[in-house]
């Protein structure tokens, strides 16, 4: 990397300076290859450390980066592609589903969450967690909100684990027809629970994808997945699989 000179750039000099960085990326280094130091790095841009950590903030949130606790800054592979809907509506837990449960309990949710699934305050749901990994590396973490009106033939789960009552749960819930569901799409951060299960540092950036599920005119079910905004690229529908690339040395396919 060469010394830049940024002071008569119109632009806001850290967007500069991660568009020089990005040359730089493309070209000097490999996947996986870390980074100088911040201060190496300032000094040979001619920088302040605060412009030159804005300027990798937004390569990381722009998936280019990844920073790690005591591991430094790393050039990120590109983005997987996550499909996260699909033009046939289907109950989560079937046999195409890509999630791994994980824990089942009964406790009252959010407000927000009670809200949309027209429960009582003090009513206690079915709060199902689940997983997802692609590539060996977890990229998504989901909580799956199913009030007892969804499965009202569901016993007493008497089940050995927490995976086997997750499982339990989704079973019975199949047994409703679904007539829809419907997805949101927001950019959040990682709050502690969520960066400890998808290894990154708290404040990461997320995509949040919420999913309404909709049987007999109300929801039905409501699902919360938090996907990495670092390495994921959400697709919906059976023919979402559109990659667009903005950087020197890719072209749109």
């Amino acid at each position: 990397m060469g010394t830049t000179q940024l002071e008569s750039v119109p632009e806001p000099k850290y967007w500069h300076l991660k568009t020089v960085l990005t040359e730089a990326l493309d070209s000097e280094f490999s996947v996986g290859e870390i980074l100088p130091n911040e201060r190496d790095l300032a000094a040979r841009f001619g920088v302040a450390r605060a412009t030159l950590r804005q300027a990798l903030e937004q390569l990381e949130l722009e998936g280019r980066l990844h920073r790690r606790r005591g591991v430094g800054t790393t050039v990120a592979p590109p983005r997987m592609g996550v499909a996260v809907g699909t033009d046939q509506h289907a109950w989560p837990g079937g046999p195409e589903d890509a999630w791994r449960p994980v824990d089942c309990a009964l406790a009252v949710p959010p407000a927000a969450v009670a809200e949309a699934l027209r429960t009582g305050r003090d009513e206690s749901v079915h709060i199902v967690r689940r997983s997802r990994v692609s590539r060996g590396q977890p990229v998504a973490a989901e909580l799956l909100y199913i009030p007892a009106s969804s499965v009202p033939d569901l016993s007493a789960i008497d089940a050995p684990s927490a995976t086997a009552r997750a499982r339990a749960v989704l079973r019975e819930l199949q047994r409703l027809e679904l007539e829809r569901q419907e997805n949101t799409v927001e950019l959040g951060s990682a709050g502690a629970e969520d960066a400890r299960e998808l290894d990154r540092l708290p404040g990461a950036p997320v995509l949040v994808v919420t999913t309404r599920f909709i049987a007999e005119g109300r929801t039905a079910a409501l699902s919360v997945a938090t996907y990495r905004a670092d390495t994921c690229r959400l697709t919906f529908g059976d023919f979402g699989g559109v990659e667009i690339h903005h950087g020197p040395q890719r072209r749109a396919s």
